[in-house]
């Protein structure tokens, strides 16, 4: 991951904070004000809505532990109704913490304590993806033409790419996550390639390898499972030792 920082500048990026300790919010917004980062703070989950409803925003940075509505509760709301790009912060450390913040579609997860100067570097390693630097790079034409389908359909499966369901032969719904589906998607845009975890993470919306690299695994394990895999020898999805893992199945559609 790149964590050069710019030069300060006039504030060109606007964020919003989202955190029940009026300290941090203060301590964070003349912090990032030095990069030319304006932040407004708020409190919790109805203070960002109307905060959102009133500004315009480049990113939020959300705190996990927000009494009442937490942060994965708010991450979940934000990424249902667009791609507005999401820091988590939180105290937690536990792997678990970091699958679930992956799931609900967190773009980036900072445990505090952290050093400020990498936070600011993290904003804007984000920005630069969701701004289509690094996001529009990777999909490239192919995966851009896979979305553009409605339907994928491979092996006794079809993936609505619209509706985000998984059917089987049956046609029978299989329920995905939105992190499994975003998986699986990357999976169907690169059949018979090895992917290794880094562009897992890359093409299932950019995480940071030192994040979530083992929970890669747990989403492949997860996919498997609703996919039918043997655990001994998924037939779909093979691991590759020491490379990573490689969707065998033709992709039609």
């Amino acid at each position: 991951m790149d964590l050069s920082l710019p030069d300060a500048a006039p504030a060109a990026i606007r964020l919003l904070i989202v955190d029940d300790d009026a300290q941090i919010r203060t301590m964070l917004a003349d912090y990032l004000s030095t990069f030319g980062i304006a932040a407004d703070g708020v409190e919790g989950g109805a203070a960002m809505r109307a905060a959102l409803a009133a500004q315009a925003y480049d990113l939020v940075i959300l705190d996990l532990s927000l009494p009442g509505e937490n942060g994965l509760a708010l991450c979940r709301e934000l990424r249902e109704q667009g791609d507005l790009p999401v820091i988590m912060l939180t105290a937690r450390a536990e792997l678990a913490d970091r699958v679930v913040g992956l799931e609900v579609g967190a773009d980036d997860y900072v445990t505090k304590p952290f050093e400020m100067r990498e936070l600011v570097a993290r904003i804007h390693t984000v920005l630069r993806r969701s701004r289509g630097g690094e996001r529009g790079m990777r999909a490239g034409p192919s995966a851009a033409a896979a979305r553009a389908r409605v339907e994928l359909r491979f092996g006794d499966w079809r993936l609505h790419t619209v509706l985000r369901q998984l059917v089987d032969r049956d046609d029978t719904v299989v329920p995905l996550s939105n992190a499994e589906f975003r998986l699986l998607l990357a999976f169907l845009d690169h059949p018979q390639q090895i992917l290794d975890r880094e562009r897992l993470i890359q093409l299932a919306r950019g995480r940071e390898l030192d994040l979530f690299d083992r929970s890669i695994d747990l989403l492949v394990s997860r996919l498997r499972q609703k996919l039918r895999e043997d655990p001994r020898e998924p037939g779909l999805i093979r691991t590759v030792r020491g490379e990573g893992y490689v969707f065998t199945a033709s992709v039609q559609g």
